[in-house]
């Protein structure tokens, strides 16, 4: 996070596959094909590509050409130098793949995420179950269904990507209201600018419901690369069959250890590893002597599929499954028993005996939502419930973990108040966000066996903490080991801040390298909602009038105006429409680029951590836009301007005042006399949107069509 310094690009994924180097030669070259009129179109680049490194040697004029007009037919359509970075990638992706591989150093090492991902097989078993996933849970969807059932044989679900549609459905399937489907840009037939911000709506929500989403770009999705679809889409699955796996939704499963201290375990183990553990409950009440330990070599055979199908579901049961020699006809005979309990058929006696672990996973996942053998001894259950968090302190947990997975460390967070006591995962986030500052010679990685090595771990975190002007007085970094939430949390949210200001602050071109406050982002708000034309305003971040979201809708709208569809916004006041207007804004900020975590409910009860997060996320991707014409300097100055304007109007009325004879009314008296006597204005939730900003929002009228 040490600054982006020299030539910036919007997408920080596409960034990050380029040097500063890189960028000021593609750019050069870039600017080389503008003609004229100022632009540069599809059809331009083929010159200036085939004299590219990398390209030069593999490609003729022709064939890149033709390449580029895979994207798109019209080659007279205007390119951005975004749009040539994905170009270039893609080209050189090609090149590789021709080439069998970079065969000299020359390439560099931003081609290693994308080369990779084409020479990585796709199995057509794993497809094949996904797509009858996919057909069997979106079939009635309104705009899918035109499109369904989609053919496991062929590359139809890998088309069927490219808009961007289906992959944002699939996500509210996985995690139920995530994404606003009036957020999501369904027209027939969508543009590329259409298309690119469903990509980054989907990629977005990804991150936002755990999906590690690292080097995939939206450019991958609308090539429909495999690879990556295939491993999204994977993701995505697994999120839904394991939205059970854990304490606070299946409360039963504190059965599975014996001793109530061992619950708080439960609470931090990954839900693949309770998966296993319940599985493994249940085939020691079944007598099966073996321990399962993965998805994939322990249960080839089927044996521990046969015992807990048994346990659980007698009723259907074969006598013939365990005398059966045959694996492969033993994995028929559970595929048979599994279907009798109503699970749907992700996986074929194949899968099982070729260890597929990815659907022998969905496979005993299936098993548990549909039948899980677990009790309902209240007192468990009850002692389980008095364990689990607030619900706030859920929601700020579930915010920072997702946040830190999307940071793309190492390490992978299932639950932040046991996952981060080894002080390992903080020490790799804090790398992550200011590099340099971890002494790595000092730290210790898990398994950590001697608890002082978490110690000094965690005195490290709280050491580089203070140094970064955190506020941790009398905090130690065995407050941390110990699990103290409220300061892990306070640490956390100093952390999350410091990088959102640290990204505002790499932006020197826009911020002239002052360090950003809270009070920055208030007035840059306040301001750049002004100068669309509205009237609401944010007084602080604390702003009750933010419960009902127009405030950031009008400033979704002035920072793009045809992103929000104001046809679709509630102006009532009631919970749902406040609830409705939330998700609306939370799904339009993840549609524009923002990367942010919080839940409606943080908009509705303006929570000013995350309230303040939304803000400057919204801000950071203003500011990085080429059409952006002011500065912070320029801002605080035009808001010093009216700050002198309005008191100066104010002194002159007292004046006019003052000075005017009796009976006779100034003109700045009338005016506020007949303002008294007016009727009171309509508020910010009464008023119309302006008929040009909707005028001028061509892919918002496509929707309401």
């Amino acid at each position: 996070m040490s600054g982006y310094e020299g030539i910036l690009v919007s997408d920080p994924w596409l960034q990050s596959q380029f040097t500063q180097v890189e960028l000021r030669g593609l750019k050069s070259k870039f600017a080389s094909a503008i003609k004229q009129s100022g632009k540069v179109t599809l059809g331009d680049l083929p010159p200036v590509m085939v004299n590219l490194k990398g390209l030069s040697e593999v490609f003729d004029e022709t064939q890149i050409q033709t390449i580029l007009g895979e994207s798109s037919s019209d080659m007279s359509v205007e390119i951005d130098f975004e749009s040539f970075l994905r170009a270039y990638l893609n080209l050189l992706a090609r090149a590789t793949a021709k080439s069998d591989g970079p065969k000299s150093k020359n390439l560099s090492s931003f081609l290693k995420a994308t080369t990779t991902t084409l020479r990585h097989s796709i199995s057509q078993s794993e497809k094949a179950s996904y797509v009858s996933h996919i057909n069997s849970f979106l079939r009635d969807d309104k705009f899918l269904k035109k499109y369904l059932p989609i053919d496991p044989s062929g590359n139809d679900l890998f088309d069927l990507c490219k808009d961007g549609v289906l992959l944002c459905k699939l996500i509210n399937v996985a995690v139920p209201g995530t994404i606003d489907e009036r957020a999501i840009n369904t027209k027939s037939t969508l543009n590329l600018w259409e298309r690119n911000e469903n990509h980054t709506l989907c990629l977005n929500s990804a991150k936002a419901i755990g999906c590690t989403v690292v080097n995939i770009g939206t450019q991958d999705f609308i090539e429909g690369r495999p690879h990556l679809i295939m491993g999204l889409t994977s993701q995505i699955i697994k999120i839904q069959l394991l939205a059970d796996l854990n304490l606070r939704k299946t409360p039963q499963l504190v059965e599975l250890v014996e001793d109530s201290k061992d619950v708080e375990e439960l609470f931090g183990l990954p839900p693949e590893k309770l998966l296993l553990k319940w599985m493994n409950f249940h085939l020691k009440k079944a007598g099966y002597k073996k321990q399962v330990t993965n998805f994939s070599s322990d249960v080839k055979d089927a044996e521990a599929y046969a015992h807990l199908l048994n346990v659980l579901a007698p009723e259907y049961g074969n006598a013939n499954t365990l005398d059966t020699k045959d694996p492969t006809k033993r994995a028929k005979l559970v595929i048979e028993h599994s279907e009798k309990m109503g699970c749907k058929q992700y996986i074929t006696a194949k899968d099982i005996v070729e260890g597929t672990s990815n659907l022998n996973l969905a496979f005993v996942a299936q098993i548990f939502q549909h039948r899980n053998g677990l009790s309902v001894d209240s007192k468990k259950i009850s002692f389980a419930e008095r364990m689990a968090d607030d619900s706030q302190t859920c929601r700020e947990e579930r915010c920072f973990r997702l946040w830190i997975n999307s940071l793309g460390i190492d390490s992978y967070v299932n639950n932040v108040f046991e996952d981060i006591r080894t002080g390992w995962v903080l020490l790799e986030v804090l790398d992550k966000v200011c590099p340099g500052s971890v002494n790595w010679k000092l730290a210790s990685k898990p398994p950590i066996k001697m608890p002082f090595r978490k110690v000094e771990n965690c005195n490290q975190v709280i050491s580089i903490g203070r140094d970064l002007n955190f506020s941790l007085v009398n905090v130690a970094g065995n407050d941390i080991v110990q699990g103290n939430k409220k300061l892990i949390l306070a640490f956390l949210w100093q952390l999350m801040r410091f990088t959102m200001f640290q990204l505002l602050r790499n932006l020197k071109s826009r911020t002239c390298g002052k360090e950003i406050t809270d009070s920055d982002i208030l007035n840059w708000a306040n301001w750049k909602v002004k100068s669309s034309g509205r009237t609401s305003r944010m007084e602080s971040f604390k702003d009750k009038n933010l419960s009902n979201g127009i405030f950031f809708l009008e400033l979704l709208s002035s920072v793009e105006p045809r992103v929000v569809n104001w046809s679709v916004v509630t102006k009532k006041e009631t919970e749902e429409d406040k609830r409705l207007n939330a998700t609306y804004i939370i799904s339009v900020a993840r549609k524009l680029g923002c990367s942010i975590f919080l839940l409606p409910d943080d908009i509705m009860e303006v929570n000013q951590k995350m309230i303040l997060i939304l803000t400057a996320s919204i801000m950071y991707w203003s500011l990085l836009q080429k059409d952006e014409k002011h500065d912070l300097t320029t801002i605080e100055a035009t808001i010093e301007e009216n700050k002198e304007e309005d008191e100066n109007l104010e002194a002159s009325s007292e004046a006019s005042k003052e000075t005017a004879p009796e009976g006779d009314i100034s003109n700045m008296c009338t005016e506020e006399k007949d303002e008294e006597n007016e009727e009171p204005s309509p508020s910010v939730e009464d008023k119309e949107p302006s008929k040009e900003v909707e005028k001028d929002n061509p892919a918002n009228k496509g929707d309401r069509e």
